[in-house]
């Protein structure tokens, strides 16, 4: 299996961890994204110390609070292939998060440094921007939690629903170097869920010189982590892909380098 991929664990314990990246287990510096499940009940605390976090409830209804506020009864999808915008949570550094399930309850922690720039603030459904992106079997659609018009010191997030057959983070991009203002070093995860969930995903991830160049059959469920390099991704026929990405880096911008192989892409 490729060092890329991060599985969930199989029977988590404690606080239902299912996925937890550090930046320290993925070897780079800023990215960190945790995946976890609680049952109706059951309470997930988090200190943020030196790092802001998202949370996004990805299914299910929850009580968040941190030390200042609280939001109760928040969530609006019980599954991400309902395709509506999530509610999430964005938490300052020096400050603690208590995500208490109502119902059955899936949630995404996405982390990166942060300065105390910004105060912990409810992010609503109706605060997520909504695009379709692409065209013909390129076309996708995309939910903007946290792009980079929005307050936070590191953190981009984003979710992507890519319809069968179809491609996304396509035509290939990279965001590996920083060499603004044509590019931006950005880490990224890809947390992936499909639907059916026996299905998979397909991501490749190649660089100019092709000395990364790998092609991964994805499953429900886990993560891929790109430091570098290309890394476009397909939905077989007969399935449907969802993902979130979490991006961090030196400058908090968004700005990618296409292949010039499949530039042409862009103009059609």
């Amino acid at each position: 299996m490729s060092e890329r991929i991060v599985k969930p664990v199989v029977n988590p314990e404690g606080d239902g961890t299912l996925i937890n990246v550090t930046p320290e287990s993925a070897g780079w510096e800023y990215v960190g994204f945790q995946v976890a499940k609680l049952a109706k009940g059951e309470t997930l605390t988090r200190e943020s110390g030196d790092q802001e976090l998202c949370v996004v409830l990805l299914s299910g209804f929850a009580n968040v609070s941190t030390r200042e506020h609280t939001w109760d009864n928040i969530g609006k999808r019980m599954s991400v292939f309902e395709k509506i915008p999530p509610y999430s949570v964005y938490v300052s550094t020096s400050d603690q998060v208590q995500i208490t399930a109502r119902t059955e309850l899936e949630i995404a922690i996405c982390v990166a440094p942060g300065k105390g720039t910004y105060p912990a603030r409810l992010i609503a459904p109706e605060d997520v921007g909504v695009e379709a992106r692409g065209y013909g079997n390129l076309e996708r659609q995309i939910h903007n939690i946290l792009p980079e018009q929005k307050e936070a010191d590191s953190l981009l997030v984003v979710e992507v629903f890519t319809p069968d057959g179809h491609w996304s983070s396509y035509p290939p991009h990279k965001h590996d170097r920083d060499a603004l203002p044509d590019e931006s070093l950005l880490e990224e995860t890809y947390y992936f869920r499909v639907q059916p969930e026996q299905g998979f995903a397909i991501q490749r991830i190649y660089t100019d010189d092709r000395s990364v160049d790998e092609t991964l059959a994805v499953k429900n469920g886990e993560v891929v982590l790109v430091p570098d390099g290309y890394h476009p991704v397909g939905a077989p026929p007969g399935y449907e892909v969802y993902y979130l990405n979490v991006m961090a880096g030196p400058t908090r911008t968004w700005k990618f380098h296409n292949d010039p192989d499949h530039e042409w892409l862009m103009k059609k």
